[in-house]
């Protein structure tokens, strides 16, 4: 049976805390210089329609790191761009190389991909959600600090993908999530009808970060949204992660931003900057994890 990792809610406790902990030996073996070969002669399919730093670096370099070889493509560089339904180029993808990661606007595009697909799906964002993303926080929170289990993050800002993602992982690895937004900004009725364990609402962001032991955040303004970056900053006033608002949590919590970051806008310079921030260790660990999961889904 081909293994995927669409939702994140889909793979067992289990098998993502496996994928964690072996992300953290990889990035251990990889500072000390060890070769790992393992994906030698193995090709992955990179499929972008949404520009990335992070994904694409952190996927090339990892696939390069254990052995193999990426593929980049963008929507100008294959067929599917010009119309070529999702079920053929799935088909025809999938017989060449041996995984596919796709970074799509439409969520369920993904899915489609994968009913079609004989080699693993990778979800790398969606509209809906971004479970790499959040291997990548969970492995950072354990390296600094140990179990998330029983833990509380507080999420302020955007009820986005990656807030979405959030709510998924909560009543896997049983962490309390408290989620404050401006009205009208909240995860979609579906997640929220769906996703209730461990998960509370607020409209006061102060409030939600009492006693957290992470604050994390992401941009006011994503992607396909910058015609309402104005109307959103004036929606968001109040939300900017400050040092005030990390005074709220516990005094070891720590700060995390799946970046890109816009300084002074949804966290302060002081925050991102300062000691409390793992920002930088989160990104670098988006590059281990996927290896960890590159590894799960195609030696299986």
């Amino acid at each position: 049976m081909i293994k995927n990792f669409i939702n994140f809610d889909e793979l067992s406790l289990k098998d993502l805390q496996g994928i964690i902990d072996r992300a953290i030996s990889l990035k251990k073996e990889y500072k000390s210089g060890q070769i790992n070969d393992s994906l030698k002669n193995k090709t992955l399919a990179m499929i972008f329609d949404k520009s990335s730093t992070r994904t694409r670096v952190s996927f090339e370099a990892g696939m390069t790191q254990l052995g193999g070889q990426s593929l980049f493509l963008s929507e100008k560089d294959i067929q599917l761009g010009r119309g070529e339904p999702i079920t053929d180029s799935a088909i025809v993808i999938s017989s060449m190389v041996d995984a596919v990661m796709l970074r799509l606007s439409s969520h369920e595009d993904i899915v489609e991909f994968s009913k079609h697909s004989s080699k693993p799906v990778i979800n790398a964002l969606s509209d809906e959600s971004h479970p790499c993303q959040i291997l990548a926080d969970l492995m950072t929170y354990q390296e600094v600090k140990g179990s998330i289990k029983n833990k509380k993050i507080a999420w302020i800002g955007d009820g986005c993908n990656v807030c979405q993602t959030y709510m998924q992982a909560a009543g896997i690895f049983d962490f309390e999530l408290s989620i404050a937004t401006p009205q009208g900004y909240e995860p979609s009725e579906l997640y929220i009808d769906k996703y209730k364990k461990n998960i509370s609402f607020f409209s006061d962001p102060l409030v939600a970060c009492k006693n957290a032991d992470i604050i994390v955040t992401d941009v006011w303004t994503s992607m396909g949204q910058e015609s309402e970056t104005r109307q959103r900053e004036l929606a968001f006033t109040g939300f900017q992660v400050d040092q005030n608002m990390m005074n709220q949590a516990k005094k070891d919590a720590v700060f995390m931003h799946c970046l890109p970051a816009y300084r002074e806008k949804e966290v302060s310079s002081e925050v991102i900057d300062g000691s409390q921030s793992v920002v930088w260790s989160e990104a670098e660990n988006r590059l281990h994890v996927q290896k960890s999961l590159l590894l799960y889904l195609i030696e299986g």
